[in-house]
């Protein structure tokens, strides 16, 4: 019997860590490593070299970032920039300089032009403009795709990408500021109905439509394509264009996602929009053929996952303030 492979998941208190860490830890064959960020700072070089140097990896899942809305976005450029471009050069570089092969990075489907023809396809990548309330993080992401991509090509090494879509799910941030729109509006609608409020005021107009998929199809779907053999990935994929998207195909306006979560928290009062906040992108939905050749597809409709969400909410809420 061959040797449990030992896989590294950096960010693995994330929303999207917790939940591969779930996943692979069902699998035998499999020694999983973390580290918390108190025990080793992701955006400090030389302390993740030594932790590569110390540590015999076949396998790393990059989930490790510093993520937020558009108000986060739009307040903290610089730190959504350089900690997100440290912390991804630091683990590649390392990854490559101690010999593991095999690296799957995790994107975000705000790579894209902000006017991209829909539903986008991976090749609209660095095909125009990016949208400004989210450049920073976009930024770093696209240069973390870039950079997996050069190794590969210098260094034949096995470092894919994967695009994921709006994602949400159990350990999300539902930071009433610095969250993305499913946390944030979950959060709202549930304290409303907590206040007894008769109103809940959503930034935007609500026309805005967006793509969701619940985090534990999206690491299954990056196990699926970590594990899909090297000449299948490459048949679907190019040495200049190797990154995946992962998402569901369908996406909904903003004001019918606040409905559905209405009905979740058993909100009954108004919902209004303050259109003097920004929108953001117009419309997001992602191409995910190539991720069909791959013979994957989400499990999770939007409505049981916004509900299961929700209870892990309100089971964190009676525990701990949010």
């Amino acid at each position: 019997m061959s040797a449990p492979k030992t896989i590294f998941i950096a960010g693995h208190t994330g929303m999207v860590g917790t939940a591969l860490m779930k996943q692979l830890s069902a699998h035998r064959d499999v020694n999983i490593l973390t580290k918390t960020r108190s025990e080793l700072d992701l955006t400090n070089q030389a302390a993740v070299f030594d932790f590569f140097t110390h540590h015999d990896i076949d396998e790393i899942y990059l989930a490790a970032a510093k993520v937020g809305g558009i108000y986060a976005n739009k307040t903290y450029p610089a730190e959504f920039l350089y900690q997100n471009l440290a912390l991804q050069n630091n683990i590649i570089e390392g990854a490559h300089q101690s010999g593991v092969h095999k690296l799957l990075f995790l994107g975000s489907s705000c790579i894209y032009p902000r006017l991209s023809a829909q539903p986008i396809e991976e090749n609209a990548l660095m095909s125009g403009p990016l949208e400004p309330t989210n450049a920073a993080y976009a930024l770093a992401k696209i240069s973390g795709i870039k950079l997996c991509e050069a190794y590969n090509q210098q260094y034949g090494r096995d470092y894919r990408s994967v695009m994921p879509t709006n994602l949400y799910g159990p350990n999300d941030n539902f930071h009433p500021k610095n969250s993305h729109v499913i946390p944030a509006l979950i959060r709202r609608f549930h304290e409303a109905v907590m206040n007894n409020t008769d109103e809940v005021v959503i930034w935007g107009s609500g026309t805005p439509y967006r793509e969701f998929l619940h985090v534990d199809d999206m690491a299954a779907a990056s196990i699926h394509i970590m594990n899909t053999a090297h000449d299948t990935y490459q048949a679907i994929t190019s040495p200049d264009l190797s990154h995946i998207n992962v998402g569901t195909g369908h996406d909904l306006p903003i004001a019918d996602l606040a409905q559905m979560i209405a009905k979740v928290t058993k909100f009954e009062g108004r919902i209004t929009f303050d259109t003097s906040k920004p929108d953001g992108t117009p419309k997001k939905c992602l191409n995910i053929d190539k991720l069909k050749q791959l013979d994957w597809s989400a499990s999770i409709s939007l409505e049981d996952g916004l509900s299961q969400t929700y209870e892990w909410f309100k089971d964190q809420v009676n525990y701990r303030a949010y």
